[in-house]
């Protein structure tokens, strides 16, 4: 117990660059299509709804990309962030496994999301966007791009998930701090979100039915553009910086990761932590075991189809290879929202095909059970998603010590749950349930 617990980086060694999954992986990712003439999109079919620089990142074959020296500055008020070893987890779970965690919470948002945020707000304004239009699950995305609109002086319409919008109150109250207009999902302020209301007026929403209300949004406002947080390539490419800062801090803690585990929705906190390590898996042979884990309320890659779909419920977004439940799949009203998605990630999706990572899929009362228990012996009360991480850490530790071997494992703690206590409160009170 006597060895450093805190592995960190100086500023100077924030990554200079992103990192493209797309340029190593042994089979060509499927292209995404068009939704009416069902060919591959061009260039010229994504500009309508993104800047045609964030287009060209999304099609780029080249393996790294620079990080513009605007974004690394902002990026630098909280990265690189903290490698941390849980030397108190393990202690409680008696295991001969060395335990360490990538604390995305330290940024202003709170969570790993402001990594592609500023990113997309800077290309925007490069672009000439004055107003971007998105959806926020539980929150983090839309506060994250709240932020950096704010940043970069762009103005930030929000369509939350309706069940996450009167679950977590505060989040909605961060998007407003930093400048956002916030609606719950279905709205009136679209054409598709009244038709959802009338057929449901109490809908409680989903990541599906809110990009359609954003899209919808940003095709008939002038100087809009639609920004994601979770998904596309060049979201998961911006997110590579966790990753390559996890990878030097690894080596400064002079261990090397058996096992890398992240939650998983629509893919950008576990791309971001996991890529760089697939990129090793690959090239250079490492056996490590990559595992996304997601709720069994939304199990896309466990219990899902590989299939093109839409990314959205209208049917507005191109249609894209992935592990889906359906485009018009309602997930159950679990406290993660950040992970009801419907599909998961073309690149993640594609990883799972060929084998390179794992998935695993908890119920939501085994997460709460996990999180607690982290919380109270490492002290941070980490967000539902995250949690979901930690629940498949533990149960590794677990293996371990009844195997009595020691194993190294690497988790990404993706965002921090001070803004999501109503969920803590359902679960010390007994009414969570694992629907």
């Amino acid at each position: 117990m006597t060895r450093p617990i805190h592995f960190g980086l100086t500023q100077a060694e924030l990554p200079t660059h992103w990192y493209n999954i797309q340029a190593d992986l042994p089979e060509p990712l499927p292209p995404p299509l068009h939704p009416g003439t069902k060919q591959p999109v061009t260039l010229q079919d994504m500009t309508a709804i993104f800047p045609e620089n964030l287009v060209m990142q999304e099609m780029s074959p080249e393996r790294y990309i620079e990080i513009p020296a605007p974004v690394r500055e902002i990026l630098a008020l909280w990265r690189p962030t903290p490698l941390l070893r849980a030397v108190r987890l393990e202690k409680a779970l008696q295991t001969p496994a060395h335990i360490y965690y990538k604390y995305e919470g330290v940024s202003p948002a709170g969570s790993h999301k402001p990594n592609t945020a500023v990113a997309q707000a800077y290309y925007n304004k490069q672009a000439g966007t004055q107003r971007l239009a998105t959806e926020t699950g539980a929150g983090q995305w839309g506060s994250a791009l709240a932020l950096a609109c704010q940043l970069f002086g762009l103005e930030c319409r929000v369509y939350m998930v309706k069940v996450s919008f009167t679950q977590k109150p505060y989040r909605k109250l961060m998007m407003q701090t930093w400048g956002a207009t916030v609606f719950p999902s279905p709205s009136d302020q679209t054409e598709y979100g009244r038709k959802v209301l009338a057929q449901d007026p109490h809908c409680a929403g989903s990541l599906g039915i809110a990009i359609s209300e954003a899209i919808e949004d940003t095709l008939h406002t002038p100087h809009t553009k639609y920004s994601l947080g979770s998904v596309l390539n060049h979201v998961c490419m911006h997110q590579s910086v966790i990753g390559q800062e996890a990878i030097k801090q690894m080596e400064l803690a002079g261990e090397k990761p058996d096992i890398i585990i992240a939650c998983a929705g629509g893919g950008s906190n576990f791309a971001g932590i996991a890529f760089p390590f697939v990129r090793e898996k690959i090239v250079d042979k490492k056996e490590y075991r990559i595992i996304a884990v997601e709720p069994s309320a939304c199990p896309s890659l466990t219990k899902g189809e590989l299939r093109y779909d839409f990314g959205d419920t209208e049917g507005l977004t191109p249609l894209m290879m992935m592990y889906t439940l359906g485009h018009d799949f309602m997930p159950p009203k679990i406290h993660a929202g950040g992970l009801r998605y419907h599909g998961m990630a073309p690149t993640v999706s594609h990883l799972y095909k060929l084998g390179l990572i794992e998935a695993q899929a908890y119920h939501q009362v085994k997460v709460f059970e996990s999180a607690v228990q982290f919380a109270r012996t490492e002290g941070i009360v980490p967000a539902p998603e995250s949690a979901h991480a930690i629940a498949a850490t533990i149960d590794e530790a677990i293996k371990a010590r009844e195997a009595g071997v020691k194993k190294v494992i690497l988790f990404n703690l993706s965002g921090h749950g001070l803004q999501d206590m109503s969920a803590y409160d359902a679960y010390f009170s007994g009414h969570l349930s694992n629907a």
